[in-house]
């Protein structure tokens, strides 16, 4: 019987109930949207110890880089959008997303973007 595979869990993310909490810097108003690796980040109480790094196309005016951040972790993540939810730094570049779904599937998935 084969054994499921374990993946260690990224140092911008942690579990919480119901799914994952991830940390995000992220860059708007790029000239495409893609995942850039993680940073490492100050220790803030409530968050994980690195940052995911993001550049999305959007302009940071009304909400438009957030939704484009969402969207692109709903993608990346294999999930829908509405299970992705911005939960801190509203109008900051450093950002704390919940997604909901199984938290080794995620951390699975989540994986290929950190190791960029």
């Amino acid at each position: 019987m084969a054994r499921a595979e374990t993946h260690s869990l990224p140092a911008c993310a942690e579990p919480c109930a119901g799914g994952l909490r991830i940390a995000l810097k992220l860059r708007p108003g790029a000239r495409r949207t893609e995942f850039l690796g993680t940073a490492p980040a100050s220790p803030t109480h409530g968050w994980p110890g690195a940052r995911l790094r993001l550049a999305v196309t959007e302009p940071p005016e009304a909400g438009r880089a957030n939704q484009a951040a969402a969207a692109a972790l709903a993608e990346a993540l294999g999930v829908a959008r509405n299970e992705v939810t911005l939960i801190a730094g509203k109008t900051s570049r450093d950002k704390l997303f919940s997604i909901t779904g199984e938290p080794e599937i995620l951390i699975a998935r989540l994986q290929k973007y950190v190791m960029i």
